[in-house]
This record gives C-alpha cells, structure tokens and sequence, in this order.
C-alpha cells in the first residue's frame, strides 16, 4: 500500500508527501485513529485529501496511508431499517451521534440465504444469486456483484450464513476466481451500471394531492422543493416519506438540525405502513449528517445515497431518495472548496456546482437492471434558498436538471395553507406523460355526471378527464391570483358577479382540495381515486355556481350554501375507500343547486 506523510493541514483537507503510487479518489487512512479520507489532487509527489472525520490533533508528520480502492460504502441485506451517517457507518442505537473514528463500516450480520444459482451455470453480472431474510421476515435478492461474471465453481446449500461471508465462487474469463458474499463494495461516486434507461408513464404517487394531481413526478423523475425558512421543506419531505408508493424510501438528511433527525427517528418506527401494516422503518433507510458532524462527509453523504438507492433499484424495486437538503450539501463544496483554495464562482460556490448538482439528479432512472428486472430511483430534493431567492446558483442550476418543481412560498405557509406549494409558480414537465395512466384511474370510477367536464381542449387527448380538469383548475387559481390584486384596490364588493363567483371558487379549490393537513389520520394520505373523485366533485360545484349565476343568482348566495362547508371539509371527513360518500355528495349538490334557483324573490346578481 502506498503511504504518504502530512505536509500541511486545513479543516478537512490535507497535503501529504507521497510515498508510492496513489488514484484520484482513493480512499485513505490518516493517523493512528485511521480517519478516513479521500485523494482529490495528485501533483508529482503531493497529494491532496479531504477527511471526513474530526482532523482536530492532527499534525505534520502524521502518516496517511492509501488503500487501493476508490472510497465507497459496502452494500447489502442489514441496510432497511437502519440509520448511517453519511458514509453508511451505523450510527450506534437509536440516537444521533457521532461514530466511532476510524469506523470502517457495519460489523458482519446472520441472514437466512436460498440459492438460485447452481455450479456449472454461468453467472451474469447482476443476477440473482439467491434471495435472503433479513431481521424484519422481508425477503431481498442477493445479487451477483456488477464486475463480477462466469461459471459458478462452487456455491453454498441453503442455510444461516454471516453477511460477509462467501456464499459463491465464480471463475472469471481470465481464469481467476472471485468471492461473492452477500455484502459487496461499490463505489459511491460511479453509478452502479443498468442493461437500459427506460421512458416513464407511470407517476410516484406521493399522496398529496397539489402534487400528484397538479405537478406529478414520473417513477425515476426528478423533482426540486426550493423554499424558504419556515415553508415546510422536511415536514413535507417526511409526509412523503411516509406516504409515497415507493417499495424503498431512503431518507438523507444533509447538514440538517440534529432535533430533526432525532425526531424522524422518533417517528417512523411508531408508523404504520399502509401498504403492509408492517412499521414503515422497515423498508426505510435514513442517512443522517446533522450540522454538527463534520462537513467533508456531508459532501459525500449525498453520493453514498444515491448509491444505496441504486442497489435497491437493481433488485427490480421502485426507491424515492429524498435529500434534505442539497442547499446544505452546496455549501460543504464552498467550504472545502475554498479550503483547496479554488477561484469562487457564483455566489462564492466553486465553478463546478453545476454539474456536480447535475451528476447527483441523473442518477434517478427508471431501468432495465442487469438481471432483467424494471426499477427506479426517483430523487426529491429540497433547496434552502437565502432569503427565498430563486435566482441563487443552486435553485436556478437544479431547475436545469430536474422536471418537477414545486415552489414553496411562504405566503400560502403563513395562511396555513398546507402544504404550501404555490400552484402558480410550480411546474411538471411529466405531466403529459402521465396522462394516459391518469386517464385510466378516472375511467375506472364508478359512474356519474357531477363535474364531468363539458369538452376537452383541442390540445388534449380526446377523452382525458384528468388534462381538462387540471387545466381548469390551474386557470381558475390564475384567474383569482389576478382578481385578488384588483380587489385589494378597489375592494372585492366592488367587482362584477362573475368575478365574484371566480375568488370564492378560486378559494373552495384551496380549501377543500389543496390544503392537506399532514397530521391528520384520514387526510395525510390521499389515493389517485379519492383524488380524481374530489376534482370531478369540485368541478361539479363550479359548473352548478355558474350556472346559478346565468340564472341570475348572485354570488354571495352561492358561497352561503351548505354544502360548501362539506366541500372543503371532505378531505377529513370522507376516507379512502368510499366513493358512495362522494356520489351522495353530489346529490345533495344538486339538490341545492336545485332549491337555489327557485328561492322566491333571491338577489339578483349583478
């Protein structure tokens, strides 16, 4: 192994004179404590390296020793259900702290392992080896490391076997023969290799309907949360944890607060899983580098992520990667940055931000693994942007690379307008795409007229429900964003009926479908159904109040029906599973709208 002695020494970086050959990106390890470490610069005799671990008594001197590989994380079945800090090193119990120095990884667990491969077959990088149980009773594949392919020469029966011990010897096409364990290394800055990148029309479904009905996100997409303090960027990021329709969450939280962490800790053990009633910690992995550890490893915490994500994936699941937040991760590069003493770009971040943000976001994918199964990474990345300005370095370079944009603004968070996702300065360019999966949802729901929509535009696809009520819906919230301007000039009592009527839809529309309480037992979670049957019930009411008004019934009669109280309540008061409850609705709907038009001697609309 090649070694080297310490030059001279800033924070996390270092200078070492080098004794034998070193790579761009090795790991290394420094000092007696073996901190470990990564080469970034080689120059002649010198290398350059930042630690990720406290350099405090560090010195001059001090040997720092290469070990051959490229910094990485060992992957395998004892990751669900588990927090690491960022470079997959179990943190201890279940309390947020600091890892032991030196740590190299997880210490060697049992599973339950069943073959698949038999001697004499020939081994595809990527395939199935067997299938193992972890702590939990949930069955994983275990798979042929992606370098590794040949004949099987030998292979264990099925049996109790330690993680790291092998369970498979392959002989390669250059005669030599590896090792297969159910753990394997792999490292965390090259992305794990896929048979195919694959077109997405299926949506992530987030449970939260401004999202998945108004801004969807593809499975393997890529969606940006910008917002400033105080908009809900974790709080929403934890609702979709805990709701999305992900096979594998894993959750990062880059340079966040350490209560935070403590309580996402807190939390997901104690949830339920909707999809098994197993606790969700199951199939969650959390990633914790909390403001206090040290800032090189937050650096990287956001590629060990990304990787054990990609390791899911090529077990043919479908894993959401939230990182919380990138913002924070930007400013580890200008801290360390500026330590190697780089020329600042933008904003004092280094001139290479841009596609370092767009290396992380192209690592979500829906594909074709190795073995031949479909999975996805699908990355949700919220940015911190100073002040709420948009037009900072990382907001602006991660809306270049990511599809979905869900603007927070801290108006609709002050109003209690939960989550705040401003629906005007949001955006899906998956929208279209996901038409046809959205279309069969609608088609699938049980028959009825309340708020079918009179035609779709030309632009549409002939008979999608769901394209036409989304546009309506969007251009009603920009018809009222407009009125509210001029109201607040010359008073809303002042404007004319129709314009009247559009605030007071504009405001049920924000009410009853928009707002979504991520606290409450019935509304945390909504389904495509109930999603599609509360839009085709809130069309129905603006298409009866419009009517009403043609007939001559001002507004301020329409906003005092009974049934409106119902409308922005059924989020909580109608639960998944019931369309019947929304079929008796819109009868009552009807009903008033019926009893409205003969009200003797009603006011007259303007």
């Amino acid at each position: 192994m090649s070694t080297g002695r310490v030059t001279w020494i800033s924070g996390p970086v270092l200078r070492a004179q080098a004794q034998g050959p070193f790579r761009l990106r090795e790991a290394v390890r420094v000092g007696d404590r073996r901190l470990l470490g990564e080469v970034l610069r080689l120059n002649e005799n010198e290398i350059v390296a930042q630690v990720y671990e406290d350099t405090t008594g560090l010195r001059p001197g001090t040997e720092v020793h290469g070990t051959g590989v490229l910094l990485g994380v060992t992957l395998g079945p004892g990751l669900l259900g588990h927090m690491f800090d960022g470079l997959l090193r179990p943190l201890p119990g279940t309390q947020i702290s600091h890892v032991e120095a030196g740590m190299s990884g997880t210490a060697g667990r049992e599973f339950d392992f069943s073959p698949a491969l038999r001697v004499g077959e020939f081994a595809h990088a990527g395939a199935l080896l067997g299938e193992t149980t972890n702590e939990f009773g949930r069955r994983q594949a275990c798979l042929v490391p992606p370098d590794v392919q040949g004949e099987v020469v030998a292979i264990r029966d099925q049996g109790h076997y330690p993680d790291d011990v092998p369970l498979c010897a392959v002989r390669m096409a250059d005669g030599t023969t590896r090792e297969v364990a159910m753990r394997q290394f792999w490292p965390v800055r090259e992305p794990r290799p896929v048979r195919a990148r694959l077109p997405s029309d299926t949506p992530l479904l987030t449970g939260q309907r401004i999202l998945d009905t108004l801004f969807p996100v593809a499975l393997g997409g890529k969606a940006a949360i910008p917002g400033g303090f105080g908009t809900g960027k974790t709080v929403l990021l934890e609702a979709l944890a805990k709701s999305c329709n992900a096979d594998v969450i894993v959750y990062l939280g880059c340079g966040e607060r350490g209560n935070e962490m403590a309580g996402v800790l807190d939390e997901f053990p104690r949830l339920t899983d909707p999809r098994s009633g197993r606790p969700l910690m199951e199939r969650t992995v959390i990633i914790a580098n909390t403001s206090n550890m040290p800032v090189a490893a937050r650096e990287a915490s956001i590629y060990s992520a990304a990787t054990v994500a990609e390791y899911f994936r090529d077990q043919g699941l479908h894993v959401a990667l939230m990182a919380d937040s990138t913002s924070r991760w930007a400013e580890a590069l200008r801290e360390v940055s500026g330590r190697f003493g780089e020329l600042p770009g933008e904003g004092g971040y280094p001139s290479y931000l841009s596609s370092r943000i767009a290396e992380f976001y192209e690592r979500a994918a829906r594909v074709t693994t190795l073995a031949g199964d479909t999975g996805s990474v699908t990355i949700l990345g919220s940015v911190s942007p100073p002040s709420g300005d948009f037009s900072e370095p990382v907001t602006s370079h991660t809306k270049r690379y990511t599809r979905s944009f869900w603007t927070l603004d801290i108006k609709r968070a002050q109003a209690r307008l939960f989550p705040a996702v401003h629906p005007l300065q949001s955006y899906s360019e998956d929208s279209l795409d996901l038409a046809a999966w959205w279309q069969q949802i609608y088609a699938a729901l049980p028959p009825g007229d309340a708020g079918a929509p009179h035609s779709a535009p030309q632009s549409a696809p002939i008979g999608n429900e769901w394209i036409e009520l989304r546009r309506r819906f969007l251009t009603l919230l920009d018809e009222q964003a407009r009125l509210e301007r001029m109201a607040r000039i010359i008073g809303k009592d002042a404007l004319p009926a129709r314009q009247q009527l559009t605030l007071f839809c504009g405001e049920l529309v924000n009410e009853g479908f928009l707002r979504q309480s991520a606290f409450s037992e019935t509304d945390r979670r909504c389904g495509p159904e109930r999603q599609a049957l509360m839009m085709r019930t809130l069309a129905g009411f603006v298409d009866g109040a419009e009517a009403a008004l043609a007939r001559g019934v001002a507004p301020g009669l329409i906003s005092e029906m009974a049934i409106v109280r119902q409308l922005q309540r059924m989020g909580e008061e109608i639960p998944e599973g019931q369309p019947q409850r929304f079929a008796e609705l819109a009868k009552r709907m009807a009903e008033e709208f019926t009893a409205l038009g003969s009200v003797p001697g009603r006011q007259r609309a303007a």
